[in-house]
């Protein structure tokens, strides 16, 4: 089918190979290379709809964005123009990231103003929820892990993004990574103060965000980087509950959010997002830098400073000549990553930071031990991964077999710093579970369904995870030496921090982990071991 981008048509459809419409007569191969497809969506004053380029070998989909004002009074056309302008040069500045749509195009044809972007074939999260329902504690993690850093990358660059919410966000099919789309509400720099009046008047209508994701300073039209990080936290809300904030409750003084008696999760991930979704922007994170420390997620940070989730320079160039266009546009950002070295200081500071603090922690015990010990604890299944004592004073709490699958049947899903050693729980149905900071020493956990379950801090030394789908598991600074992961569903868990020595990888399926090849180089692997890159072979 050929689409007729005639505003006005009154029937858009046409024969797949159709020269011109045959209800208005317009020309339907726009710029003599596109054909429209099908319309994907309608805002404030652009439309979106699916194409396929016919001047490049196999006719690749792309997305075509035209300026579409719900009015033609001179002052909104303007101001449309220039915020469809800002988009195209903004997609043009950060769009050589993996996780933001490219800018293929971008030209004026007939009085029309039409942005020619990447094809991102998936689902929005709002459909996904829909589908699905609601996320587990781990899913926010690995959730918020995936994003912050983009939202960090495009808050180097300069850029607010503005309209941060689920319809926004798209699980790529190929490789199931979120991307952020819809740049069109963009913010360019952090001002003060509203110098122009007017302008502030014909901006409000378009540019001022989504009701309910966006923040009280960006709904007074003076958005900062903090903004994005409050829409985030919205999110994640409507993540956990599939509730749209329409739909929630408000402290009438405050005007916060009532969220917290709606979700079941750990308390320091409440205390996480509560910062994100402080009303007061002073007493907000940020940065998203602040929220991965918050949630104990640094590492996350180093890729950024590898330059990991940046593509070369090499690869961005050669896409611009291969496509016509405003080339000021698609050159004038820089394809290097200027903060790459302010990143990794930031790393580098947090780790002296925990370092120092590891060692105050051992002349601490070291003292507490010279001395006389005045009161026994017991710690049985409180140490954590990392060998600190973070529980000494609380006996870690026990469950059988049977009672945790019972639990599990009533609707439980936090077994968080509970002892669970040596328990078999083999072909066990424990999905979407939060086990952090939990003892699962020699537990059998053969065939187990694990999909999308927290481990973040959990002892699983010489566990048997034999053919165990773990995918989108969250492992970070979990203990998991000599653990048996043969055959194991590892795709898309997260192991940062994660102790592997020892660890039988062999058979493993390791597609889109996070994971280092100096974790992997202590683990044991085999030619069947499919790695982080989806090719199988000894890593």
């Amino acid at each position: 089918m050929s689409y007729c981008l005639n505003p006005t048509c009154p029937s858009p459809e046409n024969l797949a190979h159709s020269q011109r419409c045959q209800s208005c007569g317009s020309k339907l191969l726009l710029s003599d290379r596109y054909q429209v497809i099908k319309p994907l969506g309608q805002g404030g004053f652009g439309a979106t709809f699916l194409a396929c380029d016919q001047s490049l070998p196999g006719e690749p989909s792309c997305v075509i964005k035209q300026l579409r004002p719900s009015t033609t009074a001179p002052q909104v056309l303007q101001m449309a123009r220039e915020l469809f302008e800002r988009e195209a040069k903004t997609l043009g500045k950060i769009g050589n990231h993996p996780q933001v749509p490219r800018l293929l195009d971008y030209f004026e044809e007939d009085h029309q103003f039409y942005l020619i972007q990447e094809y991102i074939s998936g689902a929005t999260l709002q459909q996904e929820v829909k589908r699905k329902g609601n996320f587990s504690e781990a899913g926010i993690k690995q959730f918020l892990s995936e994003m912050l850093p983009v939202l960090q990358y495009i808050h180097d660059h300069k850029v607010i993004h503005r309209d941060i919410k689920p319809a926004n966000l798209i699980r790529r099919t190929q490789d199931a990574r979120m991307v952020l789309i819809d740049f069109g509400a963009v913010k360019n720099q952090v001002t003060q103060a509203i110098t122009n009046q007017s302008e502030h008047t014909a901006l409000t209508a378009y540019a001022i965000g989504t009701p309910g994701f966006a923040p009280p300073e960006q709904m007074a039209m003076r958005p900062v980087y903090a903004s994005d990080i409050y829409a985030l936290g919205v999110t994640c809300i409507y993540l956990l509950t599939t509730k749209s904030p329409k739909d929630l409750d408000y402290n009438p003084t405050t005007g916060e959010m009532l969220w917290e008696e709606l979700v079941q999760i750990s308390d320091h991930l409440k205390g996480v997002l509560r910062k994100m979704l402080e009303v007061s922007v002073r007493n907000r994170y940020q940065s998203a830098e602040e929220v991965l420390r918050g949630l104990e997620m640094e590492p996350y940070l180093e890729s950024l400073a590898q330059g990991l989730l940046v593509k070369s320079d090499v690869n961005f160039k050669e896409s611009a000549r291969n496509h016509r266009g405003d080339s000021s546009i698609l050159c004038n950002g820089s394809t290097s990553n200027p903060t790459s070295s302010g990143v990794a200081q930031v790393a580098a500071a947090i780790r002296a930071r925990r370092a120092k603090a590891a060692e105050a922690a051992g002349l601490h015990t070291a003292k507490m031990h010279a001395g006389s010990q005045i009161a026994k604890q017991t710690t049985l299944g409180s140490t954590n991964s990392n060998g600190s004592q973070g529980q000494n004073s609380q006996v870690a709490r026990k469950f059988d077999t049977q009672g945790l699958l019972s639990a599990y049947l009533k609707g439980r899903r936090d077994f968080a710093q509970h002892n669970l050693s040596m328990l078999n729980l083999q072909g066990a149905d424990l999905s979407e579970t939060n086990f952090h900071s939990a003892q699962l020493r020699k537990t059998n956990l053969q065939g187990a369904n694990l999909h999308h379950s927290d481990f973040g801090r959990a002892s699983l030394t010489r566990a048997n995870l034999k053919d165990a789908n773990l995918s989108k598991a969250y492992f970070n600074n979990a203990d998991l030496e000599g653990v048996d992961l043969r055959g194991a569903d590892l795709s898309y868990a997260y192991f940062s921090n994660a102790n592997l020595r020892g660890a039988n990888l062999c058979g493993a399926n390791l597609m889109g982990a996070k994971i280092s090849e100096e974790q992997l180089s202590l683990a044991k692997t085999n030619w069947l071991t499919v790695r982080p890159n989806g090719k199988r072979g000894l890593l």
